[in-house]
């Protein structure tokens, strides 16, 4: 009978094999475990950017909204108010005659408070330079008085809100009289004429 090699016990190499198995089986789960935690980074990721994205634009509508609102509102205290403006012209020249007094006068100064407070300005006074942006010239005059043209009577306020004009003042405009200034002297005339310079070059 041959011996059997001393050392070897029988299954050994069954045993290194199942490690082998073993430790290939674990190699794998350990990549498909490496594969699913990057799978689930690059998914996290996505949906990070998608809910970002859909912040961002739930942002945008809000702010649309809300400036839609606004410019709504502005349009609808405008539309008020212009319609208010014959009311307010009645009382102004109610004003101008005495006729504001007693309840009436509480009455509109409360009207004319509750307008200012909602954004309508009346602008337009004598004096102040003509302006075609804010004025219309319903009459036209000379005058040595005035320098530039000037609103020189305001037949009918101005109104506007914010910035936007919802009518120009009604106005009587002066602009200086011609030839007030001679061309050779200063305001006065009190520079020499022509013909004594030429008298004096001559002499």
């Amino acid at each position: 009978m041959t011996e059997k090699a001393q050392g070897v016990e029988p299954g050994d190499d069954s045993n290194a094999d199942e490690a082998v198995v073993k430790a290939a089986e674990e190699a794998l789960k350990g990549a498909a475990e490496g594969d699913e935690v990057a799978s689930a980074k690059r998914e996290l990721a996505e949906r990070t950017a998608d809910l970002q994205r859909l912040q961002a634009e739930y942002q945008n509508y809000r702010k649309r909204v809300e400036r839609d609102r606004l410019t709504v509102r502005e349009i609808a205290v405008s539309n008020i108010l212009e319609s208010l403006i014959p009311v307010l012209d009645d009382i102004g020249r109610a004003r101008e005659h005495g006729e504001v007094t007693g309840g009436f006068k509480s009455v509109s100064d409360n009207l004319e408070t509750v307008v200012a407070k909602l954004g309508l300005q009346q602008f337009g006074k004598e004096g102040e330079p003509f302006d075609p942006n804010l004025h219309e010239a319903l009459m036209h005059s000379y005058s040595s008085e005035v320098t530039e043209d000037t609103c020189v009577q305001v037949l009918q306020p101005g109104y506007r809100i914010g910035e936007r004009i919802i009518r120009p003042a009604m106005v009587a405009v002066a602009e200086p009289q011609p030839g007030t200034q001679s061309a050779t002297g200063g305001p006065d005339g009190d520079g020499p004429s022509a013909p004594e310079a030429d008298g004096a070059a001559e002499n």
